[in-house]
């Protein structure tokens, strides 16, 4: 049975620069924001668009977690992305997808629906703790000139 586990943030970005490097500049953006954590992110297959899977490659050798981009609304700014190998896959989740959903908050805000859709025998998901620091580190990023 899927569970879902919801939570949003403001991020002190406008809505477009944050779209832009949630959706098209993800994968060159990703391990600038989180050096520590990630090592390279590579598009296996697609366009960037809806069925791209991508391979995040992490800075622990060998670890890895391959995604598909399963939602993609430019009206809506949403993006949702499934793990489909490695990862959480890894950690005892047979299902485990991202969705994130952007609404202006103003000029130079923007509000991020999460909402973390997994399935799990072993834990019920209690944070989106990992997500939300992902998304302080990339407001942190943007704000400082990238």
């Amino acid at each position: 049975m899927v569970k879902e586990f919801k939570t949003q943030t403001v991020v002190s970005v406008g809505l477009q620069i944050l779209w832009r490097a949630l959706s098209k500049d993800f994968i060159v953006i990703a391990p600038k924001v989180l050096p520590q954590i990630v090592k390279d992110v590579q598009v296996l297959e697609g366009d960037g668009g809806l069925g791209t899977i991508l391979v995040f490659n992490f800075c622990s050798e060998g670890s890895y977690q391959k995604e598909r981009i399963t939602e993609l609304d430019l009206s809506s700014h949403e993006i949702g992305l499934e793990v489909i190998e490695g990862g959480h896959l890894d950690r005892g989740f047979s299902f485990y997808k991202t969705t994130f959903q952007l609404c202006a908050k103003g000029e130079d805000q923007t509000e991020v629906n999460v909402k973390i859709s997994y399935e799990s025998e072993k834990e019920d998901l209690k944070s989106a703790e990992p997500t939300l620091f992902y998304l302080s580190c990339l407001q942190k990023y943007l704000l400082n000139g990238a």
